[in-house]
């Protein structure tokens, strides 16, 4: 793997039906994705006012 790499994932649940959350490390911003089957999806996270979900970025 490489060190220096834009996406980490902060949550995955499930085998077969897969739900994780990724986040883009150098805006923050958390994206959504989900795969069932020989299918999936990637989407950006958002709260409830529309507005995409940031996490705190931390230099290191």
């Amino acid at each position: 793997m490489a060190k220096n790499e834009r996406f980490e994932k902060t949550y995955s649940q499930g085998t077969m039906n897969v739900t994780e959350i990724w986040v883009e490390k150098e805006t923050g911003v958390n994206y959504l994705y989900h795969a069932a089957g020989y299918s999936g999806g990637l989407t950006p996270l958002l709260d409830r006012d529309g507005k995409p979900v940031i996490s705190p970025i931390v230099n290191g």
